[in-house]
């Protein structure tokens, strides 16, 4: 029995004084990959490039897009383990960068778990849900993170996996509540902006 009630969370680096990164066409890649569900599509490299001031440190969560979630090379080899057990970790080359040092993480497992009724409807164009209300008795709350059939575009990360990336990033990271069990929460208005 889980004594911690389940909670659901989108994650972006957050809004300190560090570097992030811009993907570019290398996105298009990531969307295609999750629009198609296809191995086949699932990029085996990524480029990116650094955004914001150059004597800032570098964010080691990098990236604030929804489908793209990228991890330093340290936050990736500390929770792997875990990670592997819902997606891959794919290389991201960043321009002017030393190789290997970034990760995207590449989240394959799409769990249908969203309560329709309850949830807002997805937009038309993303598949975008601003309000979603997840089934507990489904929701896939060993894996760190997953994806919805509804809004394949978009990661979110179970409470466990965020209480470990913030014991090892602290303030470097934004976690936004989508979803908790725990009525006394309440979910982020706009988890998916910025």
């Amino acid at each position: 029995m889980n004594l911690n009630p389940l909670s659901v969370y989108r994650l972006l680096p957050s809004l300190t004084d560090l570097r992030t990164i811009l993907f570019g066409p290398s996105l298009r890649k990531v969307i295609r990959w999750q629009i198609s569900g296809s191995v086949t599509d699932l990029p085996t490299s990524l480029t990116a490039e650094w955004d914001g001031n150059p004597r800032l440190p570098e964010s080691e969560f990098p990236s604030g897009y929804p489908e793209a979630p990228v991890l330093s090379r340290r936050v990736a080899e500390e929770m792997r383990d875990d990670l592997l057990k819902a997606g891959r970790l794919v290389p991201v080359e960043m321009e002017g960068g030393e190789g290997n040092a970034y990760f995207f993480y590449a989240v394959e497992a799409v769990v249908d778990c969203v309560d329709t009724v309850h949830s807002s409807k997805p937009k038309r164009t993303t598949g975008e849900i601003k309000k979603t209300v997840f089934r507990p008795d489904v929701l896939p709350a060993e894996l760190p993170a997953f994806r919805v059939p509804q809004f394949p575009g978009a990661v979110y990360w179970n409470g466990w996996a965020v209480e470990r990336l913030r014991e090892i990033l602290g303030e470097a990271l934004e976690a936004r509540l989508i979803w908790s069990e725990d009525p006394a929460l309440s979910p982020h208005p706009n988890p998916w902006g910025f």
